[in-house]
């Protein structure tokens, strides 16, 4: 891979740049036992571009220069860290992402794991197709503290309904 100058897309000291933001959330995932290690992904789309942690990497020991840069548009690697290689996950995030999300995490903690295989028996047990796949919760009050969604204001409520897709691990 080509090391391109291009720190500037990288470098901020606002925590909530994408880059600063992808180090904490892997310190947290780390410390809360959703990823081990190497282990898993995340990215976040922010206007027109894609940040992605990169593959091989100590989750809890990211630092913003780890950071590869995608256009969206272009599927194309503004940014590569000259000795790391690009997250394994990237097609799972692509594909997050041409579904709308902001952020993806993936994650192979045990929760997520269990989730996974619930979900997928259920299918199973009732011929839903592959692609319509989802965890759905509601009336628990963990789910009071996530938005409501790109272009709605506020939180989701106790009765609200949080569905998140399971997307298959194409990697």
């Amino acid at each position: 891979m080509e090391s391109r100058n291009t720190d500037d897309l990288i470098l901020s000291s606002d925590p909530q740049h994408p880059a600063n933001l992808i180090c904490t959330l892997c310190r947290n995932f780390y410390n809360w036992g959703w990823v081990t290690g190497t282990g898993g992904g995340t990215s976040i789309r922010h206007g027109p571009h894609i940040f992605i942690a990169p593959s091989g990497v100590q989750k809890e020991l990211l630092q913003p220069t780890d950071m590869f840069v995608m256009d969206y548009a272009t599927r194309e690697y503004l940014r590569e860290p000259p000795v790391l290689n690009p997250s394994q996950c990237t097609p799972l995030f692509l594909a997050a992402f041409d579904r709308g999300a902001g952020c993806c995490i993936h994650t192979h903690s045990q929760w997520a794991v269990l989730v996974t295989l619930l979900v997928e028996r259920e299918v199973r047990e009732s011929d839903e197709e592959v692609h319509s796949r989802c965890f759905e919760i509601e009336k628990i009050e963990q789910i009071k503290g996530i938005p409501k969604g790109r272009g709605k204001q506020g939180m989701l409520g106790y009765f609200d309904r949080l569905s998140i897709p399971i997307i298959e691990n194409t990697a």
